[in-house]
């Protein structure tokens, strides 16, 4: 009788740390980025997510990978400056990002390029969706 008593008291007590542990895990990841709700990722990962979606050949990813990261470089100095306004930065993160997307826009072909103005649509669509902190 204790040892079942026991079990079912670890048990419980490990799905309770678990569920726990999942919500930290999932409340962390939303906020990181600067408070846009989602996990940053690093031009390594951005480029190979857009290789994929767009089908980027070695050229193309040549080319873009040096946009992404200097992108993330104008980010982190812009996060770092303490001078600014939340929406000063935010103001400022989307000039980067909008100028980055208009570079990327220009190596991409025509069926890329609608590929990637569909995914930037529905990236903006989640943002809006989901409430700032």
């Amino acid at each position: 009788m204790k040892k079942t008593l026991l079990s079912i008291l670890l048990a419980f007590t490990l799905i309770c740390f678990g569920s726990l542990l999942y919500a930290q895990m999932q409340q962390g990841s939303m906020g990181q980025g600067g408070g846009m709700g989602h996990h940053m990722m690093t031009p390594d990962q951005r480029l190979e997510h857009m290789t994929k979606m767009l089908d980027l050949n070695q050229d193309q990813q040549s080319k873009i990978k040096p946009m992404l990261e200097q992108e993330q470089d104008q980010m982190q100095k812009l996060r770092a400056d303490t001078s600014l306004t939340r929406q000063e930065r935010m103001s400022k993160m989307m000039e980067i990002r909008q100028s980055t997307n208009k570079q990327i826009n220009g190596v991409l072909n025509s069926d890329q390029q609608k590929k990637w103005e569909e995914m930037q649509s529905r990236q903006m669509q989640g943002a809006h969706a989901k409430p700032l902190r």
